[in-house]
């Protein structure tokens, strides 16, 4: 009789003596299974994005560890909820993974009433990376400064133009952030997805747009937009000679963009660890850390609890915009 009988004999030997500890023993052949087929990674937006990039490069990294495929689908609009309410629906089994921005997984729920999924109730598995927010403006905006930007719209109230991915994204947000802190009314354009907003910019269709320093530096460095300042709290090394908003007329202000994955609701612990465990150590890899760097990604490893204790705090930084400028996404 070969090793691998001998093995199941025992298990089931074990399995009529001891009946009840079955599920457990079933739940561990199936996480050292896993993955045994296709792996899909849902991210709520378009192709080229920042959300994107990542999600692609971490995808190729599990496919690679797991030695099954894990492909990325794009699932933008409504304000990234389509993409998130798919992959909240999808079975807690290991084989939807949900990369995402703050707003689906955060502070969603503060902006529609009738939501098809409920932000709090996503698994969290990981923080992944976060990264600084650019105001990007049109080459020929006559403001060079977040101060005569905000002179500029309070000289024409409702007729400077701000880009989103859609309503309630962190682009949105953080352009309603500046029309609370510095006391204007500017007029939303949301888009489907941040490559075709950053575009509008750059064609000057819009005003300017709260992009990830990631994709907006290449094309500031390439002259075809400006940057006015980043929403970090200290100046990015990307672009050290571009001042933060807070230092250039509105103190307080904040606005970086972060990603995570997440799964559908009641995902097993155990499962939980083990995808945990190895996108961290992916993450951690000389070779992806360098590629991070290039795209100006800065990790964020940390435990499951991390990631729960962090979308707390993202929710309860956003809510004041929220609630104070009555934002909505109806």
């Amino acid at each position: 009789m070969s090793m691998r009988w001998c093995l199941w004999a025992v298990l089931i030997a074990a399995l009529n003596v001891a009946p009840n500890i079955a599920p457990s023993i079933t739940a561990a052949l199936a996480q050292d299974a896993y993955p045994s087929r296709l792996v899909k990674v849902i991210i709520p937006s378009a192709p080229g994005s920042t959300t994107d990039l990542l999600a692609r490069l971490i995808a190729d990294q599990l496919s690679q560890r797991w030695g099954k495929p894990v492909i990325v689908e794009n699932i933008s609009g409504a304000g990234m909820s389509i993409g998130a309410a798919q992959a909240f629906r999808a079975a807690p089994d290991g084989y939807t993974l949900f990369i995402s921005p703050p707003s689906p997984v955060t502070f969603m729920k503060l902006l529609y009433r009738d939501l098809p999924f409920e932000p709090t109730q996503f698994t969290p598995i990981s923080l992944l990376v976060r990264v600084p927010n650019a105001l990007v403006v049109r080459k020929d905006l006559p403001a060079a400064n977040i101060r005569e930007l905000i002179a500029h719209a309070k000289a024409n109230p409702g007729k400077v133009t701000f880009a989103s991915q859609g309503a309630g994204s962190t682009a949105h947000l953080s352009a309603t952030q500046i029309e609370l802190l510095g006391g204007v009314e500017m007029v939303h354009v949301p888009y489907r997805g941040a490559s075709p907003a950053l575009n509008a910019v750059v064609a000057g269709h819009v005003d300017m747009f709260f992009d990830t320093v990631t994709t907006s530096v290449p094309i500031y460095r390439a002259d075809k937009v400006r940057i006015l300042a980043v929403g970090s709290t200290e100046r990015s090394a990307v672009v050290p000679e571009v001042p933060t908003l807070a230092e250039s007329g509105l103190p307080g202000f904040r606005s970086v963009t972060w990603f995570a994955m997440t799964a559908p609701p009641g995902m097993a612990p155990a499962l939980v660890s083990k995808i945990n465990r190895d996108v961290a150590e992916s993450l951690r890899r000389p070779e992806i850390s360098e590629r991070l760097q290039r795209l100006t990604l800065e990790p964020l490893f940390g435990s499951p609890e991390d990631a729960v204790k962090f979308f707390g705090e993202e929710t309860e930084l956003w809510s004041r915009v929220i609630r104070e400028k009555k934002v909505t996404a109806e």
